[in-house]
């Protein structure tokens, strides 16, 4: 760019420096790139002196257990940096031994690409086998994903947490399980838990759906189906619920937080009535009303009842809580970490959510990994649109194996401050309890018919 200044010719340099630009014009470059020289010399420079080393993946491997009577699965991503790996949780109990091939899988797939890069590695692996959606390749990928972050934080010597922006809060609150075969015994179970320190339980008689509270089916009786397979009267069980909740607000009061899960195991309208008959008993939310299939129910669901409702740990896509989001049909994210492909699509929907008025309460059963419940607390910590936590017992057995697991007190998770997710794993010991049976979750009507969960 030439000016003509008193009749003379100016140049863009000068001009700039007449801005007040000064020195700095050169060092930045403007309207032209960086200066020939410097281009050169950006270009021959190394990555690796330009910032922090490049560090690759060298293998992506299973690691697989049972201490405490569930088929875990972790994977374990070494690098080509001796010492740094990271560990991530892949675990999908009724299908465990199908993930192990897709793991092998991600190992050739990854080798030899940057750990770095954990957002274009999740994506390429995810469509790169063309079609997706689905529950094996999602747990072999979160587990790749979540010991990448594992890694990040070991490289930063942080706890992931402070990678996700840090805490919002001291300490996460979380809700504990009360069980029992009748009313009774479940308000017991619950004032053990208000005397450990538990603000937040969740109630169920006789188990999800009451199926601990029925005799033997007629299907058992004719030799119909597998010995193994169990049964829920439906009935009963929207009968029960209702008790439940009156004498347990009767002999616990009304200051504990009370949760119940329908586990999506009857008619989407008798989930409707059945929570409109325990509105009255406030509580904090109520789970899974509805299957994936039958999500059109939640406009009536909503026109009926003002209780909060916790959904989609069923969910295999991030982009199935888009429509529910949008038209505020739930109010709690109940997301399992790993169905879901791990912790990066995991953020994404729990920043969706902030948007929306909708907290996070993420799937954290006994068949989750130690691994994967601190990868959930580092998420709970850092986000601030956080609604409750399910409690992880750890038995002894299992704390041997996972060095490092989170601990509960006083109704609060807590993870220790080391880099990364701060769990180990003990890999000689791990191998102690080979995973050896092969899970089933079948649930019958009287007459055989199947339940679907």
């Amino acid at each position: 760019m030439e000016v003509k200044k008193n009749h003379k010719i100016v140049g863009r340099r000068e001009v700039l420096k007449g801005l007040g630009f000064g020195s700095a014009v050169g060092a930045l470059g403007i309207f032209g790139g960086l200066p020939d020289a410097s281009a050169k010399e950006m270009k021959e420079t190394p990555s690796y002196a330009r910032g922090m080393a490049p560090i690759t993946i060298k293998s992506v491997k299973a690691i697989t257990t049972r201490p405490s009577g569930s088929n875990l699965i972790v994977v374990k991503v070494e690098t080509s940096e001796p010492g740094l790996y990271g560990y991530g949780c892949a675990t999908f109990t009724q299908r465990a031994f199908a993930v192990l091939p897709a793991i092998e899988y991600l190992n050739e797939f990854c080798e030899g690409k940057d750990v770095d890069n954990i957002e274009d590695m999740w994506q390429s692996a995810y469509v790169s086998s063309y079609w997706r959606n689905g529950p094996v390749l999602n747990n072999a990928l979160s587990g790749l994903d979540q010991a990448l972050w594992d890694i990040k934080g070991k490289r930063a010597n942080m706890p992931v947490y402070q990678l996700l922006g840090g805490k919002c809060r001291f300490a996460i609150p979380c809700y504990a399980h009360a069980n029992g075969k009748t009313p009774e015994e479940v308000a017991v179970d619950v004032q053990k838990f208000i005397d450990q320190g538990y603000k937040y339980v969740r109630i169920q008689q006789g188990g999800y759906g009451g199926a601990g509270i029925t005799g033997t089916p007629d299907f058992k009786k004719a030799g119909f189906a597998k010995e193994t397979d169990g049964y829920m009267d439906q009935r009963t069980y929207l009968q029960s619920v209702p008790k439940m909740f009156e004498l347990v607000r009767k002999v616990c009061g009304s200051e504990v937080e009370l949760l119940h899960d329908i586990h999506e195991r009857v008619r989407p309208i008798d989930a409707i009535n059945l929570i409109k008959n325990v509105e009255q008993y406030d509580p904090f939310f109520i789970e899974d009303p509805f299957s994936p299939e039958n999500m059109e129910w939640f406009k009536q669901l909503r026109a009926t009842t003002s209780v909060p409702i916790a959904m989609g740990e069923l969910f295999n896509n991030i982009n199935e809580f888009k429509n529910p989001m949008v038209n505020h049909w739930f109010d709690y994210i109940r997301i399992h970490v790993s169905q879901i492909g791990g912790l990066t699509p995991a953020m994404k929907v729990a920043r969706l959510g902030e948007f929306y008025g909708i907290d996070t309460a993420w799937h954290g059963p006994g068949d989750v990994s130690p691994v994967g419940h601190a990868a959930q607390a580092h998420m709970d910590y850092a986000i601030w649109n956080f609604g409750i936590q399910e409690a992880a017992q750890f038995s002894d057995q299992l704390r041997e194996v996972f060095p490092g697991c989170p601990t509960m007190n006083n109704g609060y998770m807590s993870v220790n401050e080391a880099p990364g997710f701060g769990v180990e794993v003990n890999e000689k010991l791990a191998a102690k309890y080979p995973m050896t049976t092969k899970s089933s979750w079948t649930i019958r009507k009287a007459d055989g018919t199947i339940i679907k969960p």
